[in-house]
């Protein structure tokens, strides 16, 4: 699927409290929509990975060079099997859900059940910074619903106290309506008048999507979630949908199967399809390319 150009999406950054805190916040509607099209799934699909894929995309302005990825992966014992999302630091993400086509009843509050499709199982980050291994960091899920697993994640394995709202609202049609969220942090030397006073704002503010169909922006979100705090804008940053699979990154994949499988796919003598995985888009191999693949493999 080619990548849309027509987003309004965007994310900033900003310090408060004379730096002891430190926040992000994000509107993906576009993005997420993008998403939801691509990979044609229902709206409990579209809410966990939207929500994932916004986490993500602020998790992925943390980094410090443009080429280091950060790849979130919920693996969970529910009918939506597993969620992926990776991310850059100049706000480009992509992602998956392992069952798209998952539909459940509404939550006791009335909302997508997102709990009850990942279930129980692990919340993984894997930091990729170029080097000879990437760093990965492990937790259990939380509560599978997605924003409290980044704040258990962020508490547990990068000792940071946190918290994180993500939410993705539908349209009765099941298109995007609004999509969003925020992560606040605290410093190590926030003092105990900065921490009680953010509870105190946080324990008023109701959902991420209430104050996006509100029409408010990311600024007006940290702006109430910072209420009585000095802010500093640090940047305001596009973001967007992006996949970067080509053909030749596929036929890299395939030359991984090795020698043995790619030959008994050329003695089927069919041309083979293949999707990517995050965005849908399919890449067609007639047999002379399969037979050139065949001699790069081992």
């Amino acid at each position: 699927m080619e990548n849309s150009t027509n987003y309004n999406d965007y994310m900033v950054r900003a310090t408060a409290a004379s730096d002891q805190i430190r926040a992000f916040a994000v509107t993906s509607r576009d993005l997420v929509e993008t998403a939801r099209k691509a990979h044609d799934i229902s709206p409990i699909a579209t809410a966990a990975l939207g929500r994932l894929m916004s986490g993500t995309i602020m998790m992925g302005s943390m980094m410090e060079h443009e080429k280091d990825l950060i790849t979130v992966k919920i693996e969970g014992d529910g009918p939506l099997g597993g969620v992926l999302a990776t991310a850059n630091n100049i706000g480009q993400v992509k992602g998956y859900v392992n069952n798209g086509d998952v539909v459940l009843p509404p939550n006791s509050a009335g909302h997508l059940n997102v709990g009850a499709g990942i279930g129980k199982g692990t919340f993984t980050v894997i930091r990729d910074m170029g080097l000879k291994d990437p760093y990965v960091g492990q937790v259990p899920l939380y509560t599978g619903e997605i924003a409290e697993d980044f704040t258990y994640y962020f508490a547990k394995s990068q000792q940071t106290p946190s918290s994180v709202g993500l939410g993705v609202l539908m349209n009765h049609d099941n298109t995007v309506r609004e999509a969003g969220g925020f992560i606040v942090q605290l410093m190590p030397f926030a003092d105990e008048a900065v921490i009680s006073h953010l509870e105190e704002n946080l324990k008023k503010f109701t959902t991420v999507t209430d104050v996006l169909k509100q029409g408010k922006t990311p600024e007006q979100m940290l702006e109430i979630v910072l209420d009585g705090f000095d802010i500093k804008w640090n940047g305001r940053m596009p973001v967007q949908w992006h996949c970067n699979c080509s053909k030749d990154r596929v036929s890299r994949g395939l030359v991984l199967l090795g020698r043995k499988e790619l030959d008994n796919i050329i003695k089927d003598g069919k041309p083979i399809e293949t999707k990517c995985h995050f965005c849908g888009k399919k890449y067609d191999f007639d047999i002379d390319e399969l037979k050139e693949l065949y001699k790069n493999a081992k």
